[in-house]
């Protein structure tokens, strides 16, 4: 049984950064994808950063790239999105989640395994 936990939400003012971790748990695969998802009020859920767990092969939103950058690491099972000149429209729930194939990272659908999300907001 795979779990995800995220951690690291919180308030900032606009400019500011936070560091989210998503702790993995029985995720086994070789190979696959780890993304960051987020969903805003009355939005659609959408991906904004996610690596290919073999090939490190990183994919950003272009609403994030410069800002957001993904990382893992292995030994802690461990993946991070560090989050920088942070916007009011990054405002939202953010979701880690887990593929078991690699390629396309921030198509949503290919995803297996969700976490329960951690609220990221944003004020101007």
């Amino acid at each position: 049984q795979v779990q995800l936990v995220e951690s690291g939400g919180g308030s900032v003012q606009a400019g500011g950064s936070l560091r989210l971790s998503c702790v993995a748990s029985g995720y086994t695969y070789s190979s696959g994808c780890m993304g960051w998802f987020r969903q805003a009020p009355g939005k659609e859920r959408e991906g904004v950063a996610a690596i290919d767990i073999r090939f490190y092969s990183t994919y950003y939103a272009d609403s994030v790239l410069g800002r957001f950058t993904i990382s893992q690491d292995n030994a802690k099972n461990t993946v991070y999105v560090q989050m920088n000149s942070l916007k009011p429209e990054d405002t939202g729930m953010y979701y880690c989640a887990a593929a078991s194939s690699g390629g396309r990272c921030l198509w949503s659908l290919k995803y297996n395994y969700w976490g329960q999300g951690t609220q990221v907001t944003v004020s101007s």
